[in-house]
């Protein structure tokens, strides 16, 4: 059919409606509208712009002061946690993550790819508390740790869906542990575990975000590898320790992604089992109580303290069984090899 100027204005008018009713709310698991191209959402039609977001002040960890919409978001892609630099479980972990996808990520951070920490503890976190955290984190330009007032950060929170009510508003610092990873312009918002694989999550940020996937080479599923199930231990130690730690060179030992704490391989040799065990449950507690190999770590390792991840003792036992398989496994590779 042929249409006219006016006609086909008003076809594209109601194609975008129907973009953006099917466009799932914020705060959702995943927000991913039909594929439309980046030019044709324009302000006036992302429906999380200006009007939605608050153009909050904050401060960045050298002392810069920034609008949350105007100068962080606006038409950007990013990637948004809470923090407290005080925090012993979940914001190491958090950080030690976000650490790995920045490297993978490599120059494109800072330049289409922005990474926003803001802290949920203003009054102690200052920027020269925030700046000496990131130094200890060894994090790369493109990532700003921010501050700003309690009730402008709480309502951010709410804003983006990671506010819990009976959690965040406790007593304690408990807070909710997911991240916020988003492209403004387009309207896609996605929440992402501190969990999620390194390599899933700067995926999604460098291609799905993007709305651009480089192609595929055409290769048979015949040609598949099989996929190994791994073991309870191996899936816990993939999930919660390998954010900071290796397991030898062919995982990473010595390239920078996972060396904010010491490689595992060979650890069930070099400390007792009742201490592993131990260390892996209330690794604060450990500290608060000045055990001597748990001060050297802290004090090898830019004094990052090891994050207390509520693990029970079947955890720490299957994470203990799957180092010593791991160790065994690597070490009869290295003996056969010529």
């Amino acid at each position: 059919m042929n249409l006219g100027g006016a006609d086909a204005a008003l076809c594209r008018a109601l194609r975008m409606h129907l973009v953006l009713l099917v466009t799932c709310l914020l705060g959702t698991q995943v927000c991913v509208g039909h594929e439309v191209e980046p030019a044709a959402l324009s302000e006036q039609v992302t429906p999380w712009g200006e009007d939605y977001f608050p153009n909050t002040l904050l401060t960045d960890q050298d002392g810069r002061q920034v609008r949350f919409f105007d100068d962080m978001i606006k038409g950007k892609v990013v990637v948004i946690n809470f923090i407290f630099t005080s925090c012993s479980d979940s914001c190491p972990l958090e950080t030690a993550r976000l650490r790995q996808v920045q490297k993978l990520l490599g120059d494109r951070v800072g330049q289409d790819i922005f990474f926003y920490s803001i802290s949920i503890d203003p009054l102690s976190d200052t920027p020269q508390v925030l700046k000496a955290y990131a130094q200890r984190f060894k994090v790369g330009p493109g990532w700003q740790f921010l501050t700003g007032e309690f009730d402008a950060v709480t309502e951010l929170r709410h804003k983006l869906g990671l506010f819990i009510d009976g959690v965040d508003n406790g007593r304690t610092k408990d807070h909710n542990l997911s991240l916020i990873v988003g492209n403004q312009q387009t309207g896609r918002w996605m929440k992402a575990s501190p969990f999620e694989n390194p390599w899933i999550l700067a995926d999604q940020l460098a291609n799905t975000l993007q709305n651009w996937k480089q192609p595929s080479s055409e290769e048979s599923y015949v040609d598949a590898p099989e996929i190994r199930p791994p073991s309870n231990g191996e899936e816990l130690f993939r999930t919660r320790c390998a954010s900071c730690h290796s397991l030898g060179m062919q995982d990473g030992q010595g390239i920078g992604m996972r060396s904010i704490g010491p490689d595992l391989i060979g650890v069930t040799r070099q400390r007792a089992p009742a201490w592993l065990s131990r260390w892996i449950r209330e690794p604060d507690r450990m500290l608060a109580q000045k055990d001597p190999v748990a001060l050297e770590l802290f004090e090898r390792y830019g004094k990052i303290p090891m994050p207390n991840l509520r693990l029970d003792e079947n955890a720490a036992q299957a994470i203990i069984g799957f180092l010593q398989e791991e160790t065994d496994r690597q070490q009869s590779l290295a003996a056969q090899a010529p």
